[in-house]
């Protein structure tokens, strides 16, 4: 997809994070157009959840600006976060709540009304396949099942955008399969920011890779072109180690 001719759903605009000496990110920017899935690519500890972060206004950034669906999210703070769904690696949960419970604390929250709520929460329970776990308490359900009430809860007031981060970290084979199915269907109407380290995770369900390395951003292109005359594997290694670092930089 053409990002000339697409609204820009995703803006990263010179996006630095300093913690006094230490640089967590710096002068990063990208934009990502509608309906477009993309990979945000790099080592542990590279700055991909503090990028994410700051994108969707849980952390201000040192420098820089971020807008979701053209809306600052530091100066309009709810209106980019009606746009916007986001999982976090972790993400809080209510481990008492059953899914169910979950779904409608958050959707009273963000003030679905009740009618449309019922109809968010049916929508979104099929999608992220709970039925047989929507009366469990959470705490008592597998990662894979945390996982999913987690991207039910992103989706509850139908965004425009998801951010994801690290969306499969703990999942077995089966768990990440069924997770990638539901990332290739939301992608059909949604613009997607899914950050992994997992090689196979950018080819199985992206267009487009952004990758980041101690901080900076080193590439913007296909898959296809991160490897273009290596394996994934290599050209990993090659973003990351320090003499490409100090060429990307120079």
């Amino acid at each position: 997809m053409s990002e000339k001719n697409s609204k820009v759903m995703i803006e990263a605009k010179g996006l630095s994070k300093f913690y006094e000496s230490f640089v967590a990110i710096e002068n990063v920017s990208f934009s990502v157009p509608e309906g477009q899935v993309v990979a945000f690519l790099g080592p542990n500890g590279a700055g991909k959840s503090t990028t994410m972060r700051i994108l969707s206004g849980y952390l201000a950034p040192s420098e820089g600006s971020a807008k979701i669906a053209g809306f600052d999210v530091a100066e309009a703070r709810l209106k980019a976060a009606a746009h916007l769904g986001y999982l976090p690696e972790n993400g809080p949960l209510y481990l008492d709540m059953t899914p169910y419970e979950s779904l409608q604390f958050f959707g009273e929250a963000r003030g679905l009304e009740p009618a449309k709520l019922k109809t968010r929460i049916e929508t979104v329970t099929e999608l992220a396949a709970l039925q047989e776990v929507l009366d469990k308490p959470i705490g008592r359900l597998s990662k894979g099942y945390r996982q999913r009430v987690g991207l039910a809860q992103a989706l509850l007031h139908d965004p425009d955008v998801l951010i994801m981060d690290e969306p499969t970290s703990g999942l077995d084979p089966n768990q990440i399969r069924d997770f990638r199915a539901n990332i290739k269907v939301l992608g059909k109407t949604k613009t997607i920011l899914l950050s992994t380290h997992i090689l196979q995770e950018v080819e199985a369900v992206a267009e487009r890779v952004i990758f980041i390395n101690e901080g900076r951003l080193v590439f913007d292109g296909s898959p296809a072109e991160l490897h273009a005359e290596s394996s994934l594997e290599e050209a990993f290694y090659r973003l990351t180690s320090p003499t490409e670092t100090q060429t990307t930089e120079s």
